[in-house]
């Protein structure tokens, strides 16, 4: 009987610690892993292992944990800079990513950055707006040898453009070998002239990329944006036929911005027709939609749709309400508006700044400024937008001595006023008659605040000076003007000349009018019946008989009035209202009750 020698079973192998850092692990079980690696001494000692503890760090955005990480290692590679560098230039805190640079190259003057250390570090320097600092990153990738690797050029050219370099952007795009040149590259110079609001020189190049390139979705909203600030309704369409010949897929963004083109171009049919082709619309839809809307002046439409958001169960974001309050105000739909600032405050969206200063917008327009001045009150963090819309609100209803109050508080808060302050601030001074302070503060547009006036401004004057019957000194003014006055401007002065009965200088302004807006009605009425009030008679059917002639035709009238929660809108001859016949039968009735009290 033989006997065989059993040989014993070997020991399983222990996997070793990156082999346990490369698997799927719980939070428990990483802090586990984490707290051996620095007890062992692995993590101080083994670069590669620190490393991918840290990259798991970072995977669950604990970014103050993965800086304590960080300071621990003693020896960091290149990988785990790059890690810390990504994960903070694309946080809220993009300048952690340019501190532990220049931490580490002082701490390890032989760790070089890589290829792909820079576009990272490119990335925070533009957010920051740090040029200086990204033309000596620049230098060191040229010392590095990289001028021609094209995600340091891709990221160099989002740097520059980002900081406002357009000249040294470009500079490092055409050095960019065109074999090397990819749709990144393009895009960046694409995005960088419409940030800077170069719009015909983002065609162009968007142009020029199509013969090398394809575009992609980034690509394409760059160029729509591009014509919707241009208001190219043609190269708009084209892209849009781009888009449905290439097969793009019509996602959030790409269809917003169509939206948006459409709607800026004043072809709102259009807007609604991609509107109601998106398939998952997100909140960024519903708001270029909105947008739309109110920019078009179809309040209605607005806040329609935007009724429509709720049933479809979308929850709207601060910038939508914002838009949404707009639409309310601008509509006086002061019903809507109340209810859509109950909605802020079950939402959570009522602390936001913005929002607030759109209901104070809202309140002012529609009339309730005392529940405009209780939000503005109960405000403790305001800025200029938010003075700006209570002067504004106080100035349009008639509280000039209010408005030139809180214009001092403005002042006293060390809030700087833009221009559309000191808008507000000439309509409260024009409506309450206060000449002197009108021209104070028109001065102190250049004088103190360093803000060029618009002709906005120059209107507001001239309507200061109109209504104080002082019509030759706004007549010089206007002469004085170092822009040339538009026909708003001289209408100004002609409705004081009205209200004044100055016939004389009433016909030298007509004239002026009629050069700019040769068959507009709306002067040609207010100067016959200025005619009519001297009892000119011959005059007034000379202009009647002259304006039928020119074929001059008004504008038709617009209201809107809100009756329990439905905002109506009526337009001259329009009988489209669904209760059209009672509306002319309660005229009928009234007219009938009006004669009778007359000649009783």
């Amino acid at each position: 009987m033989s006997l065989r020698i059993l040989a014993p079973k070997p020991k399983p192998k222990r996997p070793s610690l990156l082999e346990i850092c490369n698997r799927d692990l719980d939070p428990r079980q990483f802090y586990q892993l984490l707290s051996h690696a620095v007890t062992s001494g692995v993590f101080a000692t083994d670069s590669v292992v620190s490393s991918r503890l840290l990259l798991r760090s970072l995977s669950r955005r604990h970014l103050e944990f993965s800086r304590a990480i960080f300071s621990q290692i003693q020896n960091p590679n290149i990988f785990a800079c790059n890690f810390i560098f990504k994960a903070f230039s694309h946080s809220s805190s993009p300048q952690e990513a340019v501190f532990h640079y220049n931490l580490v190259r002082r701490r390890f003057p032989h760790l070089l950055p890589d290829n792909y250390s820079f576009p990272f570090l490119f990335k925070a320097c533009g957010r920051l707006s740090l040029p200086h600092k990204g033309q000596e990153l620049h230098c060191l990738a040229m010392a590095l040898g990289l001028e021609t690797d094209v995600f340091v050029q891709n990221g160099l050219v989002s740097m520059y453009s980002a900081c406002g370099m357009l000249h040294c952007a470009r500079k490092v795009f055409d050095l960019l070998p065109v074999s090397v040149r990819d749709v990144v590259s393009w895009n960046s110079i694409v995005s960088g002239y419409v940030q800077s609001n170069r719009n015909w020189d983002a065609l162009q190049m968007f142009d020029e990329m199509l013969a090398f390139t394809r575009p992609d979705n980034v690509t394409l909203v760059s160029a729509l944006t591009a014509c919707g600030k241009m208001g190219c309704l043609h190269l708009g369409r084209q892209i849009h036929g781009l888009v449905l010949a290439s097969g793009f897929a019509l996602d959030v963004f790409l269809g917003s911005s169509l939206i948006d083109m459409y709607a800026k171009c004043g072809r709102m049919d259009d807007a609604r027709k991609v509107f109601d082709r998106i398939r998952n619309k997100n909140v960024v839809c519903w708001t270029s939609m909105i947008a739309g809307y109110t920019q078009s002046r179809l309040f209605k439409d607005a806040i329609e749709l935007f009724r429509e958001m709720q049933l479809d169960g979308v929850e709207a974001d601060a910038a939508m309400v914002a838009c949404v309050i707009s639409a309310c105000g601008r509509s006086g739909a002061l019903g809507h508006g109340r209810w859509v600032h109950t909605y802020c405050e079950r939402i959570g969206v009522y602390t936001n700044i913005s929002v607030k200063n759109a209901l104070i917008d809202m309140y002012s327009k529609c009339g309730d400024i005392k529940r405009a001045l209780e939000i503005f009150h109960d405000m403790s963090n305001r800025d200029v937008f938010t003075w700006t819309a209570m002067i504004t609100g106080l100035a349009m209803n008639g509280d000039s001595v209010g408005a030139l109050e809180v214009f001092s508080q403005m002042e006293a808060s060390d809030v700087r006023p833009n221009e559309v302050s000191l808008l507000g601030i000439l309509s409260a001074c024009s409506h309450g008659g206060f000449v002197d302070k009108g021209f104070h503060y028109f001065r102190a547009m250049t004088g103190i605040y360093n803000l060029t006036p618009r002709i906005e401004h120059y209107g507001c004057m001239v309507d200061l000076l109109g209504r104080a019957n002082l019509l030759n000194e706004a007549e010089k003014f206007i002469g004085a003007m170092p822009i040339q006055p538009d026909v708003v401007i001289w209408r100004s002065l002609l409705f004081a000349c009205r209200t004044y009965g100055n016939m004389a200088l009433a016909e030298f302004v007509a004239k002026k009018i009629e050069e700019l807006e040769p068959r507009k009605f709306e002067s040609c009425v207010l100067l016959s019946n200025l005619y009519a009030s001297a009892s000119r008679w011959h005059e007034v059917s000379t202009m009647r008989k002259g304006t039928a002639l020119q074929g001059s035709q008004k504008q038709p009238g617009c209201s809107l009035i809100e009756v329990d929660g439905l905002v109506h809108e009526f337009i001259v001859a329009d009988c489209s209202h669904c209760q059209i016949d009672s509306i002319y039968e309660t005229l009928r009735g009234m007219n009938k009750v009006i004669r009778s009290e007359r000649f009783d």
